[in-house]
Order: structure tokens, then sequence, then C-alpha cells
């Protein structure tokens, strides 16, 4: 019975490496999403040119979507964030520490994980920001046909600034 518990506790300890298929693919959509962002943002660029010799009235227009794919882009960033922080997070937690971080001098208090629950927590406020950024985004092409629409418009404001004063209330 007991080369059977070794055998078996040494299985069950190797199943741990798993986490691999989502530390990799994670790692993977995080790059991915970077360089898509970036595309993105490089296209925004380009369309510079067109503001600058562009109509005042026209321009207008330009700025605020220049304004909404800004932050689009910055929601791209954030998203690819969280999944490098997962990514990070998952493999210190599982399979290893991560040597080169621990022996940097300048490695980020943002990346260092000791529990699932500094996991979450550090991926929660990644997420709050996420929602943050696209209820701006959102709040950018909003029409306000009727007052109750600005009134729903405040409340969302109230709600999204509770979230954001209770996040970094429960950090302290």
């Amino acid at each position: 019975m007991n080369i059977f518990e070794k055998y078996f506790e040494k299985m069950l300890w190797g199943s741990r490496l798993m986490v691999l298929a989502a530390v990799v693919s994670s790692l993977l959509l995080s790059l991915l999403l970077f360089v898509v962002t970036a595309v993105d943002v490089g296209e925004l660029l380009s369309h510079i040119g067109d503001y600058l010799v562009a109509t005042t009235d026209v321009r207008k227009a330009l700025k605020i979507e220049m304004v909404a794919h800004t932050v689009g882009a910055i929601d791209g960033f954030l998203l690819a964030t969280i999944l490098l922080i997962f990514s990070l997070g998952l493999y210190e937690l599982f399979i290893s520490d991560i040597d080169e971080a621990k022996g940097s001098d300048k490695s980020s208090k943002v990346l260092v994980i000791n529990s699932l629950d500094d996991l979450k927590s550090k991926l929660a406020k990644v997420i709050l920001m996420i929602l943050v950024v696209t209820f701006f985004e959102v709040s950018l092409s909003m029409n306000f046909n009727q007052p109750l629409d600005l009134i729903y418009f405040s409340f969302g404001i109230l709600m999204v600034s509770l979230a954001l004063y209770f996040s970094a209330k429960s950090s302290h």
C-alpha cells in the first residue's frame, strides 16, 4: 500500500503541470492582444493628417472618434495586461517561482503573487479599470434625448466612483 501511495502522490503532484497549458495560452493571448492593439494605435496615428487638414465641423467629429479609439486601445492594453498577470501568477503559484523576477532590482510589485487570493485581487483591480474605461468609451457616444437619460448617466458615474472608492479602500 505504501508504494501505491508514493506513486499516486507523485502522479498527483505532477498533475499541477497541466496548468502550463493555461500559462502558455494566456501568455500567447496577451502577446497577441499587445500586437493587435499596437497595430490599432499605429493606424490611429496614421489618421492624424486627416485631422490637421479637416474643417472645424469635421475636426469635432474626428476628435470624438479619435478619443473613442484611444480609449479602446487602453482597453486592449489593459486586457493584455490581465492575461500577462494571470499567466505569471499561475506559473508562480503552481509551477515554480520566477528566479529572474526575484533577483532583479527592477521587479515590479504588481507581478509578485503569493497566493490565489492575491492573484484574484490583482486581476479584479485591472478588470475594474477595464470596466471604467469601457464606461467612459460608451459615454462618448451616448445621446441624451430625455432628462431621464442624464439621470441614468449620472447614476452610472456614481456607481463607477463608488466601485473605485471601495476598491481603493479595500487595498489599504
